[in-house]
């Protein structure tokens, strides 16, 4: 019950960054779909995973994200179109998907979904895997996230100074 719930209140959040046209609210909007699918992984078992979503993604990410739109001062403009243009590309993307996961389900083997839990999550196994291979990727994710923020503040800061 709480974890169709969520998955709803997950699935509306995600199909209203589809709809909303203000930076602000569709990264609200983003934030509750990030928090949901915390909340699914708690309930299916993965706390690690989920308090990572929440500290990490929720936290740390979106709160950087809000502060970067607050800090450009996105404003939306009187005679914009109410949708965004992509609503049609991602409702079309979004049907084929379901397709495909349909007809992977239906032609499964097995013709069930494997167990939940059937593989045990170990610390010590993510921490090793974490710190021996993928800590460079994280590092770099982290430097291309400051220099895409410095480089809209250039193009925020052109544009300024073009417009008077």
């Amino acid at each position: 019950m709480i974890l169709g719930l969520l998955g709803a209140v997950a699935l509306g959040s995600a199909v209203l960054m589809l709809l909303m046209r203000e930076p602000m609210r569709v990264a609200l909007a983003l934030i509750t779909t990030m928090i949901m699918l915390g909340g699914i992984y708690g309930l299916l078992g993965v706390h690690f995973i989920a308090a990572f979503q929440v500290l990490i993604y929720v936290g740390a990410v979106m709160v950087f994200m809000v502060y970067v739109i607050m800090l450009l001062e996105v404003r939306e403009a009187p005679g914009n179109a109410r949708y965004s243009r992509w609503l049609v590309p991602g409702v079309i993307a979004f049907a084929m998907l379901v397709g495909v996961l349909g007809i992977g389900v239906s032609r499964s083997s097995a013709g069930t979904l494997p167990a939940l839990g059937a593989t045990v999550f170990s610390l010590t196994q993510f921490s090793t895997a974490f710190l021996s291979q993928y800590w460079l990727a994280f590092e770099l994710t982290s430097v291309f996230l400051v220099a895409a923020i410095v480089a809209a503040l250039a193009v925020i800061k052109v544009s300024r100074r073009a417009n008077g």
